[in-house]
């Protein structure tokens, strides 16, 4: 079935605002003073970013193909399996996605952003940073950790296996492919892997009254935009090249 750009406007806008509630969420729970989940790690991080992704494509596959982030709609663009006319607004719905998903964190979050007093901790439930201040080392980390996801969902979404009648299992297998991206390279920098989901959560960072909640850190905030759209051309092209698409 093929539906109105309106309508996958509207599965990428929802679809995107999940992932961040969900995703997100998870972070806060964690990192936030006072919650019932406070420090209990990176595995309920990695969890929940995983399933923060398999739930929207659970839901919205089928109809906009579930991009959610603009790395992979520039990345199939280039690779000539998305039309460019529709490139700015898939990635339009999903940075107000991902603004709003944000917004709905910090609401329901909103007691324990107020007595958390370590900044890091508040920026990291909106935004990434690199653990160590190095940005060439941030680069290189959203960069394979955004290829290996564009690759790596492309190539699950064709395997005969799954492309054919079974796109539901293939949803599931992306949402798992999150899961350990985030489990592995997730302690230099976060990780972003999609620029949606790092600077339309570092915008309302950056204005909501938050206290204790530090720099939004725009200096670093280029790099899980350019790392994982250059690292999503790059997976989309190179799959195209030798398996196809």
């Amino acid at each position: 079935m093929t539906f109105s750009l309106a309508t996958r406007l509207a599965a990428e806008f929802f679809g995107t605002a999940i992932m961040i509630i969900l995703g997100n969420g998870s972070v806060a729970d964690v990192e936030l003073k006072g919650t019932k989940g406070t420090k209990s790690g990176w595995i309920t991080i990695s969890v929940g970013y995983g399933f923060a992704v398999m739930i929207p494509a659970l839901m919205f596959g089928s109809v906009s193909g579930n991009h959610i982030n603009p790395a992979f709609t520039l990345g199939l663009a280039f690779a000539g399996a998305f039309p460019w006319h529709e490139v700015l607004p898939y990635i339009a719905a999903q940075l107000i996605g991902a603004a709003v998903g944000q917004l709905v964190v910090w609401i329901c979050f909103k007691p324990h952003y107020d007595m958390t007093e370590n900044s890091d901790a508040i920026l990291g439930t909106f935004s990434t940073s690199d653990a160590t201040g190095n940005k060439l080392n941030g680069f290189v980390n959203e960069f394979f950790g955004t290829f290996t996801l564009v690759f790596g969902a492309l190539a699950i979404t064709h395997a005969p296996i799954f492309e054919h009648g079974n796109q539901g299992a293939g949803f599931i297998g992306i949402g798992l492919l999150v899961m350990v991206i985030v489990t592995s390279f997730g302690g230099p920098t976060g990780p972003a892997l999609n620029p949606a989901r790092d600077i339309a959560p570092r915008l309302v960072h950056q204005f909501l009254p938050i206290p204790h909640k530090g720099s939004s850190q725009w200096d670093y905030s280029w790099i899980p935009v350019v790392a994982p759209i250059l690292a999503g051309i790059c997976g989309a092209l190179l799959y195209k090249a030798i398996f196809g698409l």
